[in-house]
């Protein structure tokens, strides 16, 4: 608790009242955002989104308000800060930060750039459907300018581009990205080389056939159950693109995507969302309702969601428990699979045309290829209509392979017709923060391997509760990996878990 003096309380009661409606109004609006992605009709999206605009700018118009503008003036003098308590502290810092950004912005401008990314949206889910980037172009062009414009206005940083990484990560610039990356790169590709070389490849052969949508959701709900996902607390729907929304702690929904070909896409995206909503279920109450009640960076949060997709659903003891489960669900379809074998096969390393549905190898290219195209679209300029072809070069550069069309390629994901430009990135950092986490967890949980080849997947969650997500934004990405671990993010904990991985499913010398 605070112990200010009066005055100071007085305007700390009055910004705690409005920083809190800011968040019941953003509340609302994720419920609407929500409601758009997993099944509203097409033909109410067009004025949806203009409802979208309204509320957001009337959000908008109280975070850059002349009264926050003055509370703002007075808790941020450093005699102010220095009687607050944690919590209050760091609000008022992280408000602040986010009110020098908004108050730049012209009213009028952010509620166009709502509307036009809310009708965005669904125009690229119909793009993606018919295979048409060029009518999809209209709007991609638009949001890149709008963004281009905010950069100006907020004031670029070393490049433009480090002004959106910001935005996800804060504090990360290009030049730390290009190092990390570059090391990543160094090690990886040679392994995949290795990998690509290797006579010993796995089978997938039980991976192949039609596996009923019901019975896919049905284990899809048993494994959130099994991570101590609470269902009263949040609900597991249906979307194009996997997404996880943190209304509040006591409300975080997720979806998944069900391929009838397919078993591992809905099996692995909804472990990967159930990763982001462990961590928003379990932020500590005394932040519910106020701005910290998040995730602290895309970085750290993908963290959360890699871990518990990769590292644990991945690993030999996660489906030496949970196999058997899986083949109850689908009769005679995995019968005579063992744990070793269904292990090694979705494990299996191939370069592949879809993000999401790519190997844990091979995914780390995937964004990087993301964040090339970026770059290039903010520091140099890149024409959006040149994506395609600039696109499908990368990938043949990167992977050896290239999308047949724009549906598998350039429209593949979401993000940029949301304006999440500088968003991709956190997936590969994500990588690097999990291992980086892991590692402390394996040294604090001495037979971790054998808990979760029982079944025993709640120590963990507790673990991780107790490291990572009771703070929600109350520390800095940086704070909270040196925290845990003694060091600053390092990319080789990934690469070295990588290698071991790898080395034993693919038998390399």
């Amino acid at each position: 608790m605070s112990h200010a003096k009066p005055e100071v309380s007085s305007s700390l009661n009055r910004f705690r009242e409005l920083t809190a409606r800011i968040k019941q109004y953003e509340e609302i609006l994720g419920l609407v955002y929500w409601d758009m992605r997993t099944g509203a009709p097409r033909k109410g999206i067009e004025l949806r989104s203009e409802a979208v605009g309204a509320l957001s700018s009337e959000t908008f118009k109280l975070s850059t308000s002349a009264e926050m503008g003055e509370l703002l003036a007075e808790l941020t003098k450093p005699e102010q800060l220095a009687q607050l308590g944690e919590i209050d502290r760091r609000l008022v810092e992280e408000t602040a930060k986010e009110y020098e950004r908004n108050r730049k912005i012209p009213p009028e401008m952010h509620r166009e750039y709502v509307v036009l990314t809310s009708q965005a949206e669904s125009a690229w889910e119909e793009a993606k459907e018919k295979n048409d980037f060029p009518g999809f172009v209209p709007y991609l062009e638009k949001i890149i300018a709008f963004n281009r414009r905010f950069i100006e206005l907020w004031g670029a940083k070393e490049t433009s581009y480090d002004t959106l990484l910001d935005m996800y990560e804060p504090g990360l610039t290009t030049k730390e990205l290009d190092r990390l990356f570059g090391e990543l790169r160094a090690r990886l590709v040679p392994l995949a080389e290795r990998i690509a070389n290797s006579p010993n490849k796995p089978d997938v052969s039980f991976l192949e056939g039609t596996f009923d949508k019901e019975a896919q959701k049905k284990f899809s709900r048993h494994i959130l159950n099994e991570m101590g996902y609470d269902f009263e607390a949040g609900r597991l729907d249906e979307s194009v693109h996997p997404f996880a929304t943190g209304l509040s702690s006591g409300d975080v929904r997720i979806t998944t995507r069900y391929l009838p070909d397919d078993l591992t896409s809905a099996l692995f995206g909804t472990i990967h969302e159930g990763g982001h909503a462990l961590y928003e279920q379990n932020i500590m109450p005394e932040l519910a309702g106020t701005l910290l009640c998040t995730g602290t960076s895309m970085g750290i949060h993908e963290s959360q969601s890699r871990l518990w997709e990769n590292m644990i659903g991945r690993s030999l003891g996660f489906w030496e428990r949970y196999l058997p489960d899986l083949q109850a669900n689908f009769p005679g379809q995995l019968d005579g699979v063992t744990a070793e074998r269904f292990y090694r096969g979705i494990n299996v390393v191939e370069p592949s045309l879809i993000r999401i549905e790519a190997d844990e190898l091979t995914y780390n290219l995937h964004i990087m290829i993301r964040y090339e195209i970026e770059k290039m679209l903010f520091n140099e300029n890149l024409d959006p209509r040149d994506l395609p072809e600039v696109w499908n070069r990368k990938y043949k550069e990167a992977l050896g392979i290239e999308p047949s069309t724009d549906a598998e390629g350039v429209l593949q994901d979401v993000h940029w017709s949301g304006g999440a430009f500088g968003y991709f990135p956190s997936y590969s950092l994500g990588n690097m923060y999990a291992a980086q986490i892991m590692d402390v967890a394996r040294r604090d949980i001495t037979d971790l391997d054998r808990q979760v080849a029982e079944g025993q997947l709640h120590p963990l969650k507790e673990w991780l509760t107790k490291q990572v997500y009771q703070y929600g934004k109350l520390q800095q990405p940086g704070e909270i990996i040196e925290r845990i671990s003694g060091k600053p993010l390092e990319s080789s904990y990934l690469c070295d878990y990588l290698e071991n991985k790898y080395r034993d499913i693919y038998q390399l010398d």
